[in-house]
């Protein structure tokens, strides 16, 4: 387990370089970000993805099942100059009603969509929250990349920086974890991430069949957060690499825009 897993200042500050550095120049190419703009972010955790639209002026929501993390994302805002274009919630998102929100111009999933159970389910509910000409963003690691296990929150060293175990069947991905002393929590929270997993195979079909239009996608060899946590400069992974089902096992991070 690295420091920025329990220094959560920590890692909302890095989410939100990362998406000033990257992120929103990305969706620039598609849709300019201006201070018109409304924007939601879906699993939003502290909020640290937000902060960089909020500092243009955006009008920013912020919906995230787990309380605790919307209650830490208020304390880290409570100065902020913008405050008053900035909406948590805490809840789950099948429980919000989008007729009393705005419609949104862009919506976020940054390492979001592979967490949510019934991923079909979920990108058809999400369209009653876009206005039209509105796009989504997705960040996401496919899960057979060699973390795709978010497996890297253990703490013992060799749980945490093992690559690829956790596709293995979960008896024995269990079995290993359960080997070196990782806490019953931890290991069912991994087995909620064994079995949301997405590849980017199911991802491409889902899309498809809802009848969403990719309007961009990059593939890192280099997922560019690892510069922010690792100094690592990020990479693309060339279209000849990009191998179907193949290119899940060396592809860090897939970004993406979608519109209807």
């Amino acid at each position: 387990m690295q420091e920025r897993h329990f220094n959560r200042k920590q890692y909302f500050d890095e989410q939100g370089i990362t998406t000033a550095a990257y992120v929103i120049p990305y969706i620039n190419d598609i849709k300019p970000i201006t201070s018109t703009l409304k924007i939601l972010e879906v699993g939003c955790g502290e909020g640290g993805n937000m902060k960089p639209f909020l500092d243009m002026g955006c009008e920013v929501y912020g919906i995230d099942i787990l309380a605790h993390q919307i209650a830490i994302a208020e304390g880290f805002y409570a100065d902020h100059l913008n405050k008053k274009n900035l909406h948590l919630i805490a809840s789950d998102i099948y429980k919000v009603d989008s007729s009393n929100l705005p419609l949104f111009d862009v919506i976020m999933l940054r390492d979001v969509i592979e967490h949510i159970p019934n991923q079909i389910q979920f990108l058809e509910f999400i369209k009653t929250f876009m206005a039209p000409g509105g796009i989504i963003f997705f960040g996401f690691p496919p899960w057979c990349m060699p973390f795709g296990g978010h497996q890297q929150v253990c703490k013992s060293k060799v749980t945490a920086l093992m690559p690829y175990y956790h596709i293995l069947p979960k008896f024995l991905y269990n079995g290993i974890l359960k080997l070196f002393g990782e806490l019953p929590e931890t290991i069912i929270g991994l087995n909620e991430v064994k079995d949301t997993g997405l590849s980017i195979p199911v991802f491409h079909r889902m899309i498809k069949k809802l009848n969403y239009k990719i309007v961009k996608e990059t593939h890192y060899l280099i997922n560019p957060n690892y510069e922010t946590k690792f100094k690592l400069k990020k990479r693309e992974l060339p279209k000849l690499f990009q191998i179907p089902y193949l290119s899940d096992f060396y592809t860090t991070a897939v970004y993406c825009i979608i519109s209807l």
